[in-house]
């Protein structure tokens, strides 16, 4: 289950999340280092995450969950996120040359339509990027933070699901090392947890990122019968919208 969009805001307004979002945002900069030209979509609630790739990048892009909420982003920009379901994304096949995956592995209940869907919607070349709590750390046990909830992983149960949804894993790493405590000693101190925990405790990390490339030789996934996709609602700014997604037959009964 998603946790409300709200939650998700405050938490990253505190300063432990923003602690959590600086960590985890450079471990996702050194994956992708140039995104020079590439369309990238952020999925779940991965905006904490997107700005750093939005002076490069061709176009940035998110999707919220319907069950989880929406709100505007960028904050006093034109919006650039969108309410869908995760499992019948709005785009074109091809469409996407990387997404990024946060509170949203763990959250969902319908992990393998979604990671169908992220597939069908990856250029040939394109990559995802998944972050995840790691079951073995501090965080996943600490239920007052996002990372504290859904189903966590650890790094092998991972790449396993990565493989079984037509990805291959090619790179691994860990993030989030410092304790999730509310004590600013120890907050100011996280860059040197960071640096301490990258070289001798990875198993006990707060997350786990993993980048995967699609399987471009993989049979095309089974789609559902054919149906009417959900359509695109716009974000009022400052505004959450949780509502349903609305047909074109639901529409034409109005």
């Amino acid at each position: 289950m998603f946790p409300d969009v709200v939650d998700l805001r405050d938490f990253y307004g505190t300063s432990l999340g923003q602690v959590a979002r600086r960590m985890i945002r450079q471990r996702a900069r050194q994956i992708w280092p140039d995104v020079t030209g590439l369309t990238l979509l952020g999925l779940g609630y991965a905006t904490p995450y997107l700005r750093v790739f939005m002076d490069e990048a061709a176009r940035v892009i998110a999707m919220m969950p319907a069950t989880q909420g929406v709100l505007h982003w960028p904050r006093d920009e034109r919006s650039l996120v969108a309410l869908a379901d995760e499992a019948e994304l709005p785009l074109a096949d091809f469409s996407v040359d990387r997404v990024m995956l946060v509170h949203a592995v763990e959250c969902t209940e319908q992990l393998r339509s979604m990671l169908r869907e992220t597939w069908r919607v990856l250029a040939g070349n394109g990559r995802v990027l998944v972050v995840v709590p790691n079951r073995r750390g501090i965080w996943a046990r600490v239920d007052r933070t996002p990372f504290g909830q859904g189903h966590p992983f650890t790094q092998s149960q991972l790449s396993r699901l990565l493989r079984d949804s037509l990805f291959t894993p090619v790179r691994t790493a860990s993030a989030l090392f410092v304790p999730p405590t509310r004590s600013r000693m120890l907050l100011a101190s996280a860059r040197a947890w960071e640096q301490l925990g990258a070289r001798w405790f990875q198993t006990f990390s707060g997350v786990i990122v993993v980048e995967a490339e699609k399987q471009i030789y993989a049979a095309t996934p089974l789609r559902r019968p054919a149906r009417l996709r959900p359509m695109l609602l716009p974000v009022v700014s400052g505004v959450r919208s949780s509502g349903g997604l609305r047909t074109a037959e639901s529409r034409a009964a109005d």
